[in-house]
């Protein structure tokens, strides 16, 4: 089984397809990093030797930030936007769309299930006579 940047690769699909199960690895970044490390992109991963998959973890290490070090990097942008206070960064804080959409109806995902009209109060029954 191909462990790289700490992501064990699905060892029946291709090559292309597997790297793309790394954070930051795309489905055009998995293609170009398979064609630099000179591997065939539809080889299967369980397919691979041990010379093509050191190939591709050193091109992986060379090309960039990926997984952990991508994630902290992306949540320290966010931080930075909430403590210098700008308009993305309250966004993110109040847990709302961040790019100008709209909220007055949709958003679902960003703000969670609907919460239920105030239920309406009990009215008590008063006894006649």
């Amino acid at each position: 089984m191909a462990r790289i940047a700490g992501v064990d690769l699905p060892p029946q699909k291709r090559l292309w397809i597997g790297l793309t199960s790394i954070y930051g690895i795309g489905q055009v970044r998995a293609k170009k990093l398979a064609e630099k490390a000179n591997v065939d992109s539809d080889k299967k991963i369980r397919d691979l030797t041990e010379d093509e998959t050191n190939r591709l973890r050193q091109e992986i290490e060379k090309e960039g930030r990926v997984e952990g070090d991508l994630r902290k990097e992306i949540q320290m942008n966010i931080r930075r936007l909430i403590e210098i206070q700008a308009y993305r960064g309250i966004r993110h804080r109040r847990n709302l769309p961040v790019r100008g959409q709209r909220t007055h109806t949709n958003a679902r995902t960003r703000k969670g299930p609907r919460r239920g009209a105030v239920a309406a109060k009990k009215q008590t029954k008063g006894k006649k006579g």
